[in-house]
């Protein structure tokens, strides 16, 4: 038996939950988040040469341009589409839970030293990127159990 091939693009359900992301990414709330999580990834990834840590402090260094370009990227990519990306929210806050423990551990492992302009700025940084995170990850969330044909919370 031959059936007619229907692409789950045109279920009813699917372009339902696409327009509940979209109304969500439009939300002033959602858009500060977002804007507030650019500003964050960037602010971390040119911190080692505003703070003028980079010289001393090379491993500190590439990991705080590395995690800031990516909380960057994903800051971009949930303004952009948060309803394809809004399943990698929780990354963010793992990022800056890492952020605020990071001077320790990368001086334990590759040895260095780290000042307390470097561990002020990564623990302040980091925990703007965690709450920030924290917020986007309950965003997925609420609106995730919102609603829906089985009521609040169900799927």
């Amino acid at each position: 038996m031959v059936r007619p091939t229907v692409s789950i693009d045109d279920h009813p359900e699917i372009a339902e939950l696409r327009d509940r992301f979209d109304r969500l990414a439009e939300t002033p709330t959602a858009k500060s988040i977002d804007g507030l999580g650019l500003l964050s990834g960037l602010w971390l990834a040119l911190s080692p040469w505003a703070v003028g840590f980079r010289p001393i402090a090379p491993s500190l260094t590439l990991n705080n341009l590395l995690c800031g370009i990516t909380v960057a990227v994903l800051a971009l990519a949930f303004a952009a589409a948060w309803g394809r990306t809004h399943g990698l929210s929780w990354v963010v806050p793992v990022i800056g839970a890492w952020t605020i423990v990071s001077p320790w551990l990368v001086q334990a492992v590759h040895g260095g030293r780290v000042d307390g302009g470097m561990i002020a700025n990564n623990v302040i940084t980091g925990l703007v990127i965690l709450a920030l995170g924290l917020a986007a990850t309950t965003m997925a969330r609420t609106r995730r159990g919102a609603g829906g044909p089985g009521g609040p919370g169900r799927r």
